[in-house]
């Protein structure tokens, strides 16, 4: 087995849910081992965890700046050869973008920056690298997304007449309606999260599976978001009409005040053939659906799925897997265009899908501050 790839992480220390998901997906296919990090803001607090995970504590600095001065002065094969940005989002763009300067490979979390024209900086810094950039819509990640991705490329829907992707939550709910809660939340907080809470955070995620499955980009939108209270600066809530090119049109329905929701992201495409629908908390069926025959339910692992969908399953049939493994995909694909392997395009999203991202999450909003009228979004 190749040697494994030197990892840094950047921020999801304590009890981060995104720490623990991306820690436990590097692990999974053997391909990286965490050896330098910046856990948290405190350096005794980095250390402290650094050592409840069991990793060696003689990289673990103070802050970014001094990560990446300390493991350039390190021969090239013993420093951190790529770093997972786990931070609030206003930390993304100067920590990737110093990252890409002093040649180190990044996977981000999304948005990948705070500003369309912050990624579009990215895109030119990593367009003169051979550098590898990985942002983490860890739903691109399961078997049977990557089953629908396929069978739509093949023609199994033949023309495509309607998208309809879901995503919804209720955690803020709590929140929201207390103002001194909605008030010190960062995700509630422009300065730290961006211009958008809900399309930033989770429609943003609805968009980018529409196109990864359809392969189709969303040529414009129409918002209409709701922020709820006039002293709350950041949507929670919202509608977008989208319409591709040609008569295909869809639409994301996203909100994170849909009380007793959990993590409810849902995609629908339907054709002129048939139509595919996907559920994320129930992400080991995938219901295919047309006119005059029954419906179909195709599970990972059986030897009826694409190549691509089998190499993201990693147990036999009836074993479910759920977002660790989706996560795992991901940095699998990372780590083989690392290596200079041979990869499938939809194994990992790129800069391209972060930066289609931002371009999506500000024409969202100014869409709707204009009085909810189309935006086009650029190519």
């Amino acid at each position: 087995m190749p040697k494994k790839i030197k990892l840094g992480i950047l921020g999801g220390g304590g009890d981060s849910l995104i720490g623990v998901l991306h820690r436990i997906a590097s692990h999974i296919n053997d391909n990286y081992e965490i050896v330098g990090a910046v856990f948290n803001p405190d350096l005794s607090e980095s250390i402290k965890f650094a050592k409840e995970i069991d990793i060696p504590t003689n990289r673990i600095y103070n802050d970014f700046e001094t990560l990446v001065e300390e493991e350039l002065k390190l021969p090239k094969e013993e420093r951190i050869q790529v770093c997972s940005i786990l931070t609030p989002n206003f930390l993304h763009f100067p920590m990737a973008k110093k990252l890409l300067e002093n040649g180190f490979h990044v996977i981000c979390e999304k948005p990948m920056t705070t500003t369309y024209d912050e990624a579009k900086i990215l895109q030119n810094l990593l367009d003169t690298s051979n550098l590898v950039f990985a942002v983490t819509h860890t739903y691109t990640g399961y078997p049977m997304t990557r089953q629908m991705r396929e069978m739509i490329k093949s023609g199994a829907l033949g023309k495509i007449q309607k998208v309809d992707a879901q995503y919804y939550q209720g955690w803020i709910n709590p929140i929201i309606h207390d103002k001194s809660k909605r008030g010190s939340t960062w995700r509630l907080d422009p300065e730290k999260s961006g211009i958008s809470c809900c399309m930033g955070d989770i429609g943003v995620h609805a968009f980018n599976m529409i196109e990864f499955t359809t392969g189709l980009q969303i040529k414009s939108i129409l918002a209409d978001l709701n922020y709820l209270y006039e002293d709350n600066k950041m949507d929670i809530d919202g509608t977008v009409l989208v319409r591709f090119e040609g008569n295909a049109k869809g639409v994301i329905r996203s909100s994170q005040i849909a009380t007793g929701e959990e993590n409810g992201l849902t995609i629908a495409v339907y054709g002129d053939k048939g139509a595919l629908k996907w559920e994320q908390e129930n992400p080991n069926f995938l219901y295919a659906m047309s006119d005059d025959k029954p419906v179909q339910i195709y599970k990972p692992g059986h030897a009826y799925n694409s190549e691509l969908s089998l190499d993201g399953t990693k147990l036999p049939p009836g074993h479910p897997e759920g977002i660790f493994d989706a996560m795992a995909n991901i940095y699998l694909g990372v780590a083989r265009a690392i290596r200079g392997e041979k990869y499938n395009s939809g194994e990992f999203p790129t800069m391209n899908d972060g930066v289609r991202g931002l371009n999506f999450i500000e024409s969202t909003v100014k869409s709707h501050q204009q009085g909810n009228t189309w935006v086009n979004l650029n190519k």
